[in-house]
């Protein structure tokens, strides 16, 4: 179990370790999408990942660092969908048991899922409070271990791999933005930045109702949200401390975006490129059509980090 900041030797392992168990996705391009948003942009599509999202990365890599006799007990977590959707494959792959505590708020297609891989869901108060107490709760009576969606370092090192794949393959570019909730995802394209390119400009968009990274990350201290009232129900999490300590040393800058603001990218991503992605993944391509002039002209790589909609709730 990594204990300190992921090197880049940890999650060249990372990479090793889960290679089998999740797909390397593609990047694509868009002449049109490149016009509107006056840039070239190189979108990491993680939507194609298993399980919808990039999440599988990260919760391999903490799952299969454990030995399998440390595995008769399973695994816990809490989710609003895409990280129990993960931990609940990876542990089936794994041969163990999951253990997934998620709001009850939470999208009917993300609760299905992640009973279609196996896993048990206990469902919870829509509250970080409820959510960490839930799992305690179920990680004494079963001895099950907990894979925290995001505030660990295996994680981080997993969900690096995204980055390490995307800069593999396209090495001319000038930026990299992602989405931040948790940061897990950002932390870790951050370090495999840092270490591949490090003249590279790292940015993170998050909505405005949730803005906790933008906040903490201004105020050198983390700043918990206090709404979660956002569409993009992947990034309702308060930065965690792991992350943040990342974050704060390797953001450039941190954008905030509108509901109507994510909406809008959502749908020209829907309409322009023909793919599928969830209002999380559109919160990145709406920080660089908000601003411009930050990206113009530049190459600049786009994680989207997952496709998992209910198609009778889309926002337009």
């Amino acid at each position: 179990m990594l204990t300190t900041i992921p090197s880049l030797s940890d999650i060249k392992r990372a990479h090793q370790r889960i290679s089998g168990y999740i797909t390397q996705t593609p990047v694509i391009t868009s002449n049109n999408i490149d016009e509107i948003a006056g840039c070239n942009l190189y979108f990491k599509c993680e939507n194609f990942q298993k399980v919808g999202a990039f999440k599988m990365r990260g919760a391999s890599n903490a799952i299969f660092s454990y030995r399998p006799e440390e595995r008769v007990n399973g695994f816990a977590c809490h989710s609003s969908g895409n990280h129990g959707q993960a931990v609940s494959l990876a542990s089936k792959l794994a041969g163990s048991k999951a253990y997934i505590i998620m709001p009850n708020n939470s999208s009917k297609v993300k609760v299905a899922a992640v009973k279609g891989y196996g896993a048990e869901v206990i469902l919870c108060e829509p509250n970080d409070k409820s959510r960490v107490e839930t799992c305690a709760q179920i990680m004494e009576e079963t001895g099950a271990t907990l894979v925290h969606p995001y505030d660990d370092y295996d994680i981080i090192a997993g969900q690096a791999t995204a980055c390490k794949e995307l800069l593999e393959e396209i090495d001319n570019l000038d930026a990299i933005i992602t989405p931040v909730g948790g940061g897990g995802l950002a932390a870790g394209t951050a370090l495999s930045a840092h270490y591949i390119e490090p003249n590279l400009d790292f940015y993170i968009g998050e909505p405005t109702e949730v803005d906790d990274a933008y906040k903490s990350i201004k105020a050198g201290k983390i700043i918990p949200n206090t709404s979660t009232n956002t569409i993009a129900d992947g990034l309702k999490t308060t930065i965690g401390e792991k992350n943040f300590e990342i974050l704060k040393e390797h953001a450039k800058d941190v954008f905030t975006v509108t509901e109507q603001e994510i909406i809008d990218a959502m749908k020209l991503i829907w309409e322009r490129m023909k793919i599928v992605i969830e209002p999380s993944s559109a919160v990145a391509f709406a920080s660089i059509l908000k601003n411009r002039k930050v990206f113009e002209e530049k190459n600049v790589g786009v994680i989207i980090t997952g496709g998992n909609v209910d198609l009778t709730k889309l926002p337009f």
